[in-house]
């Protein structure tokens, strides 16, 4: 036989990843002339990591050389008592290294080739990318006005017998912005049978809106829906990837079967329950993203700035300058921020906001950069 290991590469190579994560500061920090580097473009807690969750990591390095625990029975033990006035039960929930892992086995749970999925652009990248590795056919329905709200008439014409999942997120990455109530509502009672909604809710802690709805809101409604959540962002663990899923336990119990034996590690397993128990952590990283988005809200009011309001722990803005331009000369000031055109928002920046001592720097290399002083 001449086949060849290059022959057999050529058919079964997957589709190369248009998804570029956020960089490192070691990989930037060669381009500031800044003495300090401020990272605001990846969404991370600029406080660190819940003290509870790092002591637990202390508590586990004794038992490395253990193997971890085959299933994360705990782990889902942990976060049914975490939800037990909604009286979500052990076994309605998913795990998985971070809430991006869960999105892949969601996708590959229930996407085969030709079939398709639905998002809202601007959107969260990978939805989209580890679809057509899949072979299915994303259907892009952008999001409607300044307030980027779905548009409801066009996802109920979007949807064919082919459709198996649409993708909402709320607060939505990269705008900041929510879906309220109502638009919720129409969503889930236009849902045929065979389609699941995977509602991405990764930034919920930072909400403080009435109208704002989680997944579990509509477990009991028939239709299906899935809620993704992340240990990443509020509980500042993201260097472990660790994230959570909810759903129906018929649904739970489908997607669980994809998940690898020994997948969540001992540290990030002990480190995710003792976070869960933090309330006095997240209280501290609200309360102080809270009170500096309402002084970054008032300073970009001043500058003139275009810019969203946001549900989450960053603001988007359009600067009046090219974005990569921006980013370049934003970094040179010592402050990495994040051009966010591949998920859908040309020329727009996502920013996360710091702490007072970040944020006042973000301010002045603004200034700087676009020339406003």
């Amino acid at each position: 036989m001449s086949l060849s290991l290059d022959d057999v590469l050529k058919k079964s190579l997957l589709p190369k990843s248009d998804y570029k994560a956020g960089k490192s500061k070691a990989e930037v920090a060669a381009h500031t002339k800044s003495k300090k580097l401020y990272k605001l473009s990846s969404n991370e807690n600029l406080l660190g990591s819940s003290s509870l969750a790092l002591q637990a990591i202390r508590d586990s390095i004794p038992r490395l050389n253990e193997y971890c625990d085959r299933s994360d029975k705990k782990l889902r033990e942990a976060l049914a008592d975490y939800y037990k006035e909604i009286g979500l039960t052990a076994s309605q929930f998913i795990t998985d290294n971070s809430a991006v892992s869960l999105i892949n086995l969601i996708e590959t749970c229930f996407l085969r080739e030709g079939d398709e999925i639905i998002i809202t652009n601007p959107s969260f990248k990978p939805y989209a990318v580890f679809a057509r590795k899949l072979g299915a056919t994303v259907i892009d329905v952008p999001l409607v006005g300044d307030e980027f709200v779905p548009d409801v008439n066009a996802i109920k014409e979007a949807i064919t017998e082919r459709t198996r999942l649409i993708f909402l997120t709320s607060p939505n990455n990269p705008t900041g912005t929510y879906i309220p109530k109502k638009y919720m509502d129409q969503i889930v009672d236009l849902l045929p049978d065979f389609v699941v909604l995977v509602y991405d809710e990764v930034y919920f802690q930072f909400v403080d809106v009435d109208d704002y709805v989680r997944a579990y809101d509509y477990l009991d409604s028939g239709k299906h829906i899935i809620g993704v959540n992340s240990f990443s962002k509020a509980y500042g663990l993201a260097g472990l990837r660790s994230g959570y899923a909810y759903s129906s336990e018929k649904i739970a119990r489908y997607v669980s079967q994809g998940r690898t034996p020994f997948m969540i590690n001992t540290l990030t397993m002990e480190a995710s329950m003792a976070a869960l128990k933090d309330d006095q952590f997240i209280q501290e990283t609200v309360s102080i993203i809270h009170k500096e988005k309402a002084f970054l809200y008032g300073e970009l009011d001043k500058l003139g700035i275009k810019y969203w309001k946001s549900q989450a722990n960053f603001i988007t803005i359009r600067p009046e300058m090219n974005d990569l331009t921006f980013e370049a000369a934003m970094l040179e000031e010592g402050l990495m921020v994040r051009p966010v055109a591949n998920f859908g928002a040309p020329d727009c920046i996502r920013v996360t906001i710091g702490d007072r001592e970040a944020n006042e720097a973000y301010l002045s290399a603004l200034k700087k950069v676009l020339n406003l002083n």
